[in-house]
């Protein structure tokens, strides 16, 4: 069919939902990528502000003891250690990896 000749009723009615349809496929897909930005934007300055940097430290144990186990948290790294028989949890921020905590076990009498 050449492209100069006109449509009938008919086939003017499906180009017409054609249309339609693409421009609602349009709508969603412009709407769905607006709420993904949103959420990136959301995530992005729901941050501190700064970007995480990395730290060097050396933690010093005990003479003698030793690390167990790790473990890794959202915020949070866990060291278990075995010192002089006595089991010690510490504690450390993920991002500055000071220590915020020591857990210390002994045994009763």
């Amino acid at each position: 069919m050449p492209d100069d000749m006109p449509l009938d009723e008919a086939g003017q009615a499906v180009l017409t939902r054609i249309r339609r349809i693409m421009f609602v496929s349009l709508g969603f897909t412009f709407l769905a990528l607006a709420i993904v930005l949103a959420i990136i934007g959301y995530r992005v300055s729901r941050g501190d502000g700064s970007p995480a940097r990395a730290a060097d430290m050396t933690a010093t144990l005990p003479k003698g003891s030793r690390v167990v186990q790790t473990a890794v948290s959202e915020d949070r790294i866990v060291v278990t250690i075995e010192a002089g028989g006595a089991i010690e949890i510490r504690t450390f921020d993920v991002r500055t990896l000071r220590p915020v905590g020591r857990l210390g076990f002994a045994v009763e009498p």
